[in-house]
Formats: structure tokens, C-alpha cells, sequence
């Protein structure tokens, strides 16, 4: 399973805190927004990921993970010119994905949850050769987002931003394809916005009855941080976790250690240089506890 972090798009509705930066690399608890779908990739087993993005940040993403070898990744960048939609994502990537499967993840999105990790990768060990999975939450404004309707516990719509929802289980930014999604997305219309819908993609699926949903349960978090409201409460929410538990979400150096992609020498190595900041002191905690996560 190949891995696709859709880092693109200009932040408008982030204004004025893009101007000079990608969303993406804004401060969510203490680290780069984009560190927490990278950790669900990598807490799902996933190494070898393509992470798009505009032509003006891409090199600002390689400046930050490099070809990802330090934490245990295969990368490779590149570039959405424009924002055309989250299905143009599977066209730009096409050579990369080369008849594999495929996990897509948005960068402005946070999963948190206990056993979620685990329900991801059990999903992505069970995914048919034939198929695609998306992951559904329930919120309070389904309006906002991709909608799913259903006929008892059968998926029967996906809809983009309905006036009126058919549900209030919205689409999150994490979807599963087999390699056929390629074809698929070559073959969709530019919506009325311009943009190819990714719910119009998953319609295709639905309609070849290959569409699979896994709603998330309520003891697990979601956030969509395409705003400024929902990135400030994506970050008092890792914040507080992270101050009242002493964990670090989203520490991909730590992820990398317990998937044995690393070792403890090179998070030594890596931070030596580094003055004393919470997550720094966090990684030194881990080279002090080596044997035990080892």
C-alpha cells in the first residue's frame, strides 16, 4: 500500500496566517500541521509516500523531511499547480501509484483516537483488490463537508456541501483505492467550482458497488483545520492531551522507533545539536528509555 499527504491549496480562508507560509506547516500542537497525517501513514504501516503540494511549497516540504530515510520513509514531492480538486491528486500521482493500492490523506486533517491506528491498518490489510474505502464522522454542520446517505447501514449517496444533508456522517479526509482509481479520476468533469470532486470519484465506486465506509466511533477525534476556528481547536485539543497525558501526538520520529524503521542511535544523532523545547525534550526522553521501546 502506497501512501498520497494532499498538501496543497492557497489557505485563503486561513488569511492573513498564509501569506508566507503552506497551512500545512502551521503550529498544531507544537509541531507542523502536516506531521499528524504523516503519523496516521506511518502508524498504518505505510513507508513509501508522495506528498503533493503547490510548486512555490514544495520546496518547504522537502527542506523539512528531506527523502524521509531519517524517519524511516521513502518520499517523493509533486506539484498541483492549481487547486483543481482532490481527485486530480490520483492523476498527478499516477506513475507513483503504478497499479497499487493507495491511501489518500489530507494535510489539514487530525485523527486522534485509542485503537484507531490499529483499525486503519486492519482496514488497509483487508482492502480487496477491487474497491475503496472512506472513513466517516458524525458532526454538527454535515453541511460544510461530503455527505454520506444511507438506506439503513448501507452507504447509497455521497454528496458535496448538500443544502440539504441526507446524515450527519461527513467524509473525512482519508480514503483507501485500489489502483483502478487512476482511470477513474481521468474520466471525471470539473464540478461547478472547477475542481474534480472526490466525492464525485467515490459516487463511481458506489455505483459499481465497490464502496465500503467505516464510520468513526465517538471516542474518536477528527478535525478538518481549514479554518481558523478548527486549527486553533485542533490545537487546545493535542495541547491539553499532550500537557495532562505527557504524550507527544504525532511524533513521527516516535513512530518510526516502534515500527523498527529506526533505531535509537539515530534520534541521538538527530537531536544532538538541538537547544532544550518540549518536543526535543520529548525525543531525549526516548533515547533515555531506548531498551524499554526498543
Amino acid at each position: 500500500m502506497k501512501g498520497i499527504i494532499l498538501a496543497g491549496g492557497n489557505g485563503t480562508r486561513l488569511y492573513p496566517m498564509t501569506l508566507g507560509v503552506s497551512k500545512q506547516l502551521l503550529p498544531v500542537g507544537g509541531k507542523p500541521l502536516i506531521y499528524y497525517p504523516l503519523s496516521t501513514l506511518m502508524s498504518a504501516g505505510i513507508r513509501d509516500i508522495l506528498i503533493i503540494s503547490t510548486p512555490s511549497d514544495l520546496p518547504r516540504f522537502q527542506s523539512v523531511f528531506g527523502s524521509g530515510e531519517s524517519f524511516g520513509l521513502s518520499l517523493s514531492y509533486a506539484a498541483q499547480a492549481q487547486p483543481h480538486g482532490i481527485a486530480e491528486a490520483f492523476i498527478i500521482a499516477r506513475e507513483f501509484i503504478c497499479e497499487e493500492p493507495v491511501t489518500l490523506i489530507l494535510g489539514d486533517n487530525v485523527f486522534f483516537g485509542d485503537g484507531l491506528s490499529q483499525r486503519i491498518q486492519a482496514v488497509i490489510e483487508e482492502q480487496p483488490v477491487s474497491g475503496a474505502t472512506v472513513f466517516g464522522s458524525r458532526v454538527d454542520h454535515p453541511e460544510r463537508f461530503g455527505v454520506l446517505g444511507f438506506e439503513g447501514n448501507t452507504v447509497i449517496s455521497v454528496t458535496e456541501k448538500p443544502e440539504f444533508p441526507a446524515s450527519k456522517y461527513a467524509v473525512t479526509g482519508l480514503y483507501l483505492f485500489d489502483s483502478k482509481v487512476v482511470g477513474y479520476a481521468k474520466t471525471l468533469m470539473p464540478s461547478a467550482r472547477g475542481e474534480l470532486e472526490i466525492t464525485d470519484l467515490l459516487t463511481r465506486y458506489l455505483e459499481q458497488h465497490m464502496l465500503q465506509v467505516e464510520l468513526l466511533s465517538l471516542g474518536n477525534a477528527w478535525f478538518d483545520t481549514g479554518t481558523q476556528d478548527s486549527l486553533s481547536e485542533a490545537d487546545r485539543f493535542i495541547t491539553a492531551l499532550q500537557q495532562q497525558q505527557g504524550i507527544c501526538v504525532g511524533c513521527i520520529e516516535e513512530i518510526a522507533l516502534r515500527n523498527r524503521w529506526i533505531n535509537i542511535d539515530m534520534i541521538r544523532e538527530k537531536i544532538k545539536d538541538y537547544p532544550s523545547n518540549v518536543y526535543i525534550d520529548y525525543l531525549r526522553s526516548l533515547v533515555v528509555e531506548g531498551l524499554r521501546v526498543e
